[in-house]
């Protein structure tokens, strides 16, 4: 006698009448290509904004002052034997303090050493001051030297003499600070020359100055 298999029959669900069936379809968002003068506009905006961050910072980075000696005057020279050679010597200098900066600045302290054939003769110091912003200052000072021994020296200097023109090194330091906004940034400027000065006119007629 045979088996009859037992089958499960299920009735299908019957359809919601409240809700349609929908098939959606998620497309990714589209980003259209920049046209070229989109891209030539987004160029000029950051080379605009990168252009005036430089030049800001150019203008308003400090920079050091700059000084130069415009005039080295010898007033009187004077050679002395007795009771031993001795030199004396007066000066007149004018130095020129230039700042570039956008802010003023203010030097404590310039000083001036003169020197002969690497030898420093003396070194006179001038108050402080003032320099405004982008401007220039002109400083004066004299120089007065009495009894220098030129023992060393001597055959040089009657040499020199003799010629009408002594050769003379020169050495300016400026210090100071930059008033910027509520910070003051120190700065100094150092200039290194050797000045001949003319015995007869007593003027500078040749000078080779570097900083440093």
């Amino acid at each position: 006698m045979t088996s009859r298999k037992d089958y499960v029959v299920y009735a299908p669900l019957p359809p919601n009448p409240n809700t349609t069936a929908q098939n959606v379809i998620v497309l990714p968002l589209y980003h259209p290509p920049p046209s070229k003068r989109r891209r030539i506009c987004q160029f000029l905006t950051s080379f605009t904004a990168l252009l005036l961050v430089s030049l800001t910072v150019y203008f308003l980075y400090p920079s050091d002052p700059t000084v130069q000696l415009v005039r080295l005057r010898l007033n009187n020279i004077g050679v002395k034997s007795s009771p031993q050679l001795t030199l004396d010597l007066s000066f007149s200098l004018t130095v020129k303090v230039r700042n570039r900066d956008l802010f003023s600045f203010d030097y404590q302290s310039m000083a001036v050493s003169v020197g002969y054939r690497g030898r420093e003769l003396g070194i006179v110091n001038s108050d402080g001051g003032r320099v405004r912003a982008r401007g220039l200052s002109y400083v004066n000072a004299t120089l007065d030297l009495n009894g220098f021994e030129v023992i060393h020296d001597v055959f040089y200097l009657l040499e020199d003499l003799a010629k009408g023109v002594i050769p003379f090194d020169t050495v300016t330091e400026v210090n100071g600070a930059l008033g910027f906004f509520f910070i003051n940034i120190p700065l100094k400027a150092r200039l290194s020359c050797e000045v001949y000065v003319n015995t007869n006119n007593q003027t500078i007629v040749h000078q080779d100055c570097y900083p440093g």
